[in-house]
């Protein structure tokens, strides 16, 4: 079985002593905790974006509740702290490993389309409507799936009551958290559109103005909400007042009569929500190395894509090639993995979805030897047939890959009896529909324009058109990675269709070139999503490898900031690790429950 060699965690001075302080984060000059991107001890671990949020879930911990108890706390702070990227307007994804049994579980709780959708939802005329269109609109919102997931998760595998747990979040609603700069940019670049619903400008425009960085940010309508929520259960978001309000929103969106946008309605009906219901199904597995490597199936296209492409790199001694050459062939086969998303991932209750084929090592094998070590591949790339592999072959038409946005949050937890927790939730773009519930403090997703608004290309099947009650694909791919039954690491990140590439490059940064983990998540990043270029962060952008990579015929576009990812590791001797981003979305916030010992 082969294994990254053993490598001590660096001594960098971002990093410093945060292995022994990552439990109490001191707190900053305006009293919120302070971020650190790395902590390791015993009792468990939180990673997220956020320090409130990761203490959230240290507190759960720490009272002894378990790592699916404090993943659900985590997640309820962060609808409060991180309103642009998730909260119960959304949706999201949960993988959990149960150490009792060993085994791995997913929830999907991905949005639903109205019953009354149809392929021709996003066009008019035979003509898709502008994206903006779709997004900042009624019509983009699906039925929210988040507080469904923490429902399905607490009753199969939580210890703690949903009004314990909801608990912290209504408490931060209601007495604020601190204003950072991230919080100020992401409410800027949604300013115009916020200004256009009186709700959501009363909200997040305080008076009028963009909040101040390092004031105090207070959402009492979340407060009650979440209350409310705490007292009926989740079952609340889904028939009665709640659920009242969010159809009369999506049904007829509270406008500013001034405004000039084109905001359409909806077509979200009362029984849509009452319907919804999450799915537990089976995760995706490859071998790897040795490990088994678990994540979503779909509707996610992250457990296919990723497990595909690292299927196409397992019988590449990754570890031992140049750094160049490294790039180079997970450049292709990132390249490779997503024309055969394209063609085949979509909602499997809607569209036959080969997922055993896409996992399987005799597909990856016909498909990895398309790449050549000296020329780089071109996009769109036809995809391949993994119902009949055919090597070095591809089969139909290629078609670019569909736009998709950009935000999500991702949380990884771990407690002291070994359970593990990845969980990615999202209501799509940065700020999601732009609409808030009135009186709800919370803003609705525009999930549904992760559909593909007509096909990708004409006469191209394309598995990811809206339908009645359908799933958009989604590209969220939270994993879990055993080792013979047991948890290595956990890791998962935001950024739409980056997501995968994403949790790839970290994968095999940490398990082949042997990097820390938190080392892993913070390396430069490249993204390649069968297109013609492939998207570079700034560290790589400025590197003499761009040339190098040049030189193979690669062709690049730069990107400022790619994902923001978390991480939880068993290390060696019991402790575990939580990882985060360094700089990324202002850091991440890595948090143990005991830094010093064993309590």
């Amino acid at each position: 079985m082969h294994r990254p060699a053993a490598r001590s965690l660096p001594l960098l001075a971002l990093v410093g002593a945060l292995v022994s302080t990552g439990a109490a984060a001191p707190p900053s000059p305006h009293g919120a905790p302070a971020k650190v991107p790395v902590a390791a001890g015993y009792g468990g671990a939180v990673a997220s974006v956020d320090p409130d949020a990761s203490a959230a879930g240290i507190a759960v911990l720490r009272a002894g509740g378990n790592a699916v108890d404090a993943a659900v706390a985590t997640a309820a702070a962060l609808g409060v702290t991180e309103p642009y990227s998730a909260g119960i307007g959304g949706g999201g994804y949960f993988v959990y490993y149960d150490a009792r049994t060993r085994r791995v579980h997913t929830i999907d709780g991905r949005e639903t389309a109205p019953a009354t959708a149809t392929d021709t939802l996003f066009q008019e005329n035979g003509v898709p409507i502008p994206f903006a269109e779709g997004q900042t609109s009624g019509r983009g919102v699906g039925v929210p799936g988040t507080p469904a997931t923490w429902k399905s998760a607490l009753d199969s595998w939580g210890t703690r009551p949903l009004r314990q747990l909801i608990k912290p979040a209504e408490e931060l609603a209601r007495d604020g958290f601190t204003v950072d700069a991230t919080f100020r940019a992401q409410t800027a670049a949604n300013e115009e559109r916020f200004r256009d619903f009186p709700d959501t400008r009363a909200l997040f425009l305080p008076g009028g103005a963009l909040p101040v960085v390092g004031s105090t940010f207070k959402n009492p309508d979340l407060a009650d909400t979440y209350a409310e929520l705490g007292r009926k259960g989740t079952g609340a978001l889904y028939r009665g007042p709640i659920a009242d309000d969010i159809v009369r929103t999506v049904r007829k969106p509270p406008v500013d009569p001034a405004a000039v946008r084109n905001v359409r309605s909806g077509d979200l009906t009362a029984a849509d929500l009452r319907s919804y219901a999450t799915k537990r199904q089976e995760p995706t597995r490859v071998g790897y190395r040795g490990l088994d490597v678990y994540g979503m199936a779909p509707s996610s296209s992250g457990g296919t894509t990723v497990g595909e492409a690292l299927n196409i790199l397992e019988r590449t001694d990754v570890g031992k090639l140049s750094e160049s050459q490294y790039l180079h062939r997970f450049i292709e086969a990132s390249r490779i993995s997503f024309a055969d998303r394209g063609r085949w991932v979509g909602d499997p209750a809607a569209v036959d979805v080969p997922t055993r084929g896409l996992l399987s090592q005799r597909f990856a094998d016909s498909r990895a030897c398309l790449i050549r070590p000296d020329r780089a591949l071109t996009s769109p790339l036809a995809p391949g047939d993994p119902r009949r592999p055919v090597p070095c072959a591809t089969t139909g038409q290629a078609a670019p890959t569909t736009y998709e946005g950009e935000n999500t949050t991702h949380l990884t937890v771990a407690d002291r009896w070994g359970n593990v927790v990845s969980y990615t939730l999202t209501i799509e773009s940065t700020g999601g529909s732009g609409i808030t519930v009135p009186g709800r403090g919370f803003l609705l997703n525009n999930e549904l324009t992760d559909f593909s608004f007509a096909p990708a290309a004409p006469g191209v099947p394309d598995p990811n058109l809206p339908g009645p009650g359908k799933r958009p694909r989604s590209s969220m791919s939270p994993t879990i990675v055993l080792d013979d039954g047991r948890p290595v690491l956990a890791v998962g990140s935001p950024g739409g269709a980056t997501i995968i590439t994403t949790v790839l490059q970290t994968l095999l940064g940490h398990l082949d070139r042997g990097l820390p983990l938190v080392d892993a998540i913070a390396a430069p990043r490249a993204s390649q999503r069968n297109q013609t270029t492939t998207e570079l962060e700034p560290g790589l952008w400025n590197s003499p490898l761009r040339a190098e990579l040049e030189a193979l015929g690669q062709g690049f576009r730069q990107n400022p900031e790619i994902g923001a990812a978390t991480g939880v590791q068993r290390l060696p001797d019991g402790r575990w690790l939580a990882a985060a981003e360094t700089s990324r979305r202002g850091g991440g916030s890595a948090m143990v429950v005991h830094p010093h010992g064993k309590p």
